[in-house]
Formats: C-alpha cells, structure tokens, sequence
C-alpha cells in the first residue's frame, strides 16, 4: 500500500468514504483534512477496499507523524487491525482517537497494544443546534444583551448584509482574515496553531466550490467584517471549522455565531466548534456557550 499526498482534486474520489462517517472528532470531515495542508504538514492517504487510511506527514517534525483511524462507512478497525496496519505502514501511533473507540474495545487488548495517552488540547466541544440558535434561559443573557445592542446599532440601520462565500468573494474573505490575525500576531512563531489554522481557513476559502462545504460571510457597511465555514461531520452533527469576528465591533462576534447556528446548521441536532488547540482565551469563549458534550481525543502509541 502506497500513501500518497490527498489533493482537493481527490475529493470527489474519497467523499464516498464519510457516508454514514461515525467519528464524531472534527478531523474525521474530508473538508477538514484536506484543508489542513501546508509547507510543514500534509495529509497522506490510500485506499484499501473499503476504507480510506489517511496519514499525517510533516517535513520537519518527524516525531508528530501519524495515522487517524481508517474512515469507512460500514466497518470499524479493531485495535488488533489498527496495530498491524501502523506496523505495515511504518507509523508508530494514530492521533485524535475518540474516547467512545477507546471505551468500545475496553475489554478488548487495547491496552497491551498501545499506550493510551489524551490529547486535552484536541477535544472538541460540541453544542446543541437549538441552544445556539435560540439562546434561551438566564445562562445566555449576556450573549442576547450584546445580539440586542448589534441590532440596534447597525442591523436597524441597514449597516449590514449576508452572502454565501464563493470564488466571487474569496480574495475578500482572504483579506479580512489577514486583517483579523493581524490583531492576533497568528504569524508569530508563538503561534503555530493560529498560523497553521489561518492557512488552513485560506485553502477552504479559495476550493469551497469543489467541496461539500457551507460557508457565509457578513459585510458592515459594505467591509467584510466576519466568515463561517461548516461542513458534514455524522448524520447528526455538523462540525464549524472556522468561525471569524472583528473584535472591535461590539456584539458582532455573538450575532455572527447565533446565525451561523440558524443558517448553517440546519437538520443538525449538533455543532461542533472543533478544539481550544490549548489557548485559555479561546477555551473561555467556548465554554461561554455551554457545551453539551466535550468530545475526547486520545493518542495510541504501538508498544
């Protein structure tokens, strides 16, 4: 079996591997996979009769190469065949192992197989639909407060406009993110999740006509000023890949999201908003929604 470099170009060979996909980790979206590719990090593939196995190749830190769980829509790899497709394939560990895998072959020699070690900064959070999308109860209050305040102060006024993000705006939506990660130095080199995210967020910008991917952005007197990009995660659960605000306007940030919920999600019981990639600041504000569930990552090291 020989891996090769996954492409946009494949996409349409390989969506037939996410029907019925039943891993509820964000990484398991093919949009998501293919998104995250760049100089320093690529993802790898091949396809053995009915799964796909998809790899993690990185050119300079040799260590964090690994596998994800083989993706199929009517079988699951046991641990046993987990163990010697990495040995076949010269991989040491898989990452973003969901906890339900882990929990449904406890009592299988899992653990003399692997060392099972969580990935905290990799679990994802996931929301009720309806809880973003209406915002009910005192625990949301202040989210509702700050919605009011951004209607009045610009929606009353017809200061704002909604599109649905395509090849027409994508050198637009590409120029507000620069402006948005400029407030957040994401090029720094203390911010490697941000940089690597931001080129991620560029590559399914500029292919989101080629995938199966839905994305809005929201203009504020006629500058984009915010972007959502959503996709297909299991039969009940959506999953935001990326989600951007200026800060500086006051209320934009929980109005954007409260319509990403209605617009984006609809026929989801779930969102799933992705990681915190370990930054207590954005860990804050996801919380702030009050997530149902968080969804467990685990790593499997081959002893």
């Amino acid at each position: 079996m020989i891996l090769k470099h996954l492409k946009y170009s494949d996409y349409s060979r390989l969506k037939q591997f996410f029907k019925r996909q039943r891993y509820p980790l964000c990484v398991y979206s093919l949009p998501s996979i293919l998104a995250w590719s760049n100089e320093y990090y690529k993802p790898y593939g091949a396809v053995k009769n009915d799964t796909l196995i998809v790899a993690a190749e990185f050119s300079e830190k040799k260590e964090n190469r690994h596998l994800i769980l083989p993706v199929s829509p009517i079988r699951e790899y046991s641990p046993e065949e987990l163990y010697e497709l990495a040995e076949k394939l010269g991989f040491s560990s898989y990452w973003f192992v969901p906890g339900e895998y882990i929990e449904r072959h406890e009592k299988s020699p899992i653990k003399s197989l692997f060392k099972i070690t969580a990935q905290k900064e990799y679990e994802d959070y996931v929301y009720q639909t309806a809880d973003l999308a209406e915002l009910k109860g005192n625990k949301f209050s202040q989210k509702r407060n700050l919605i009011h305040q951004f209607e009045r102060d610009y929606l009353a006024k017809d200061r704002v406009e909604f599109g649905e993000i395509n090849k027409s705006v994508a050198s637009e939506c590409v120029e507000f993110l620069e402006k948005w990660c400029e407030e957040r130095d994401c090029d720094s080199s203390e911010n490697d999740d941000l940089a690597c995210e931001k080129e991620a967020a560029i590559n399914s910008i500029e292919h989101i006509d080629e995938i199966d991917a839905n994305g809005i952005y929201l203009r504020v007197d006629g500058e984009i000023s915010a972007f959502g990009i959503a996709s297909y995660l299991t039969d009940d659960m959506g999953v935001l890949h990326f989600e951007k605000a200026f800060a500086g306007v006051k209320g934009l940030y929980q109005y954007f999201d409260n319509q990403c919920a209605k617009r984006l999600f609809e026929g989801y019981r779930y969102v799933n908003k992705e990681s915190d990639m370990d930054i207590p600041g954005l860990a804050k504000v996801k919380m702030s929604y009050h997530p149902v569930m968080r969804i467990k990552s685990y790593r499997l090291d081959l002893l």
